[in-house]
């Protein structure tokens, strides 16, 4: 299973994590996010991607970022159509687009997007875009059939091992391609405690 670290800030600490050698780690190019990041992205390491995490941004932003920070992956985490999707989807980078889940999901409405996207992530519907720190029932994805792999966020912490590995024991995993943290492994926002990553690497 892949795993995915996101909401990266202080690059000491980004530097830090990325001896884990995860394969995603994520910044947030969000300015209403208490993790936004406005610095430079330290030379990491080519085997993880670098991940841009945007919300309802325009087309002419993201692509600058991409150039900038030689991103990788765009994640979108915010209203974006499919229309915009296929838009960036002619940019030569992976895309991965945010669903938040709360009681219930209508796996439906992912249908425009599969043409134009690589990965979905569900995540935890909440008062922010993300980082809310709770888990959603996974369940739900019992009822996730297409072929699109999707990423499993929400609340993600130590605390879930045991719970993750009796969900990828079931059917709903068939197609989770990564776990993604955030805020369970913070000390404050944008800084992670890189002690608790590991041992959580060590059991994923």
């Amino acid at each position: 299973m892949k795993l995915k670290i996101c909401g990266m800030t202080y690059e000491d600490n980004i530097l830090e994590v990325a001896k884990l050698q995860p394969d995603y780690l994520g910044f947030i190019f969000y300015e209403k996010s208490p993790r936004y990041f406005d610095k430079t992205i330290p030379k990491l390491p080519k085997t993880i991607k670098k991940v841009g995490v945007f919300v309802n941004d325009n087309l002419d932003n993201i692509k600058t970022k991409i150039k900038t920070h030689d991103l990788q992956v765009v994640q979108l985490h915010g209203q974006e159509s499919p229309e915009f999707c296929n838009k960036l989807n002619q940019t030569d980078i992976e895309i991965i687009k945010v669903f938040s889940i709360k009681d219930t999901f209508n796996f439906d409405k992912l249908k425009p997007y599969e043409p134009y996207v690589n990965f979905f992530l569900f995540d935890t519907k909440g008062k922010l875009p993300g980082g809310n720190g709770y888990v959603f029932n996974w369940d739900i994805l019992k009822n996730y059939t297409a072929t699109t792999p999707y990423f499993l966020s929400g609340g993600i912490g130590l605390d879930s091992i045991e719970n993750l590995n009796s969900f990828f024991k079931t059917s709903a995993s068939k197609q989770c391609h990564a776990v993604d943290v955030n805020s369970k492994f913070e000390i404050k926002p944008g800084l992670k405690n890189g002690k608790s990553l590991t041992e959580f690497k060590s059991l994923l």
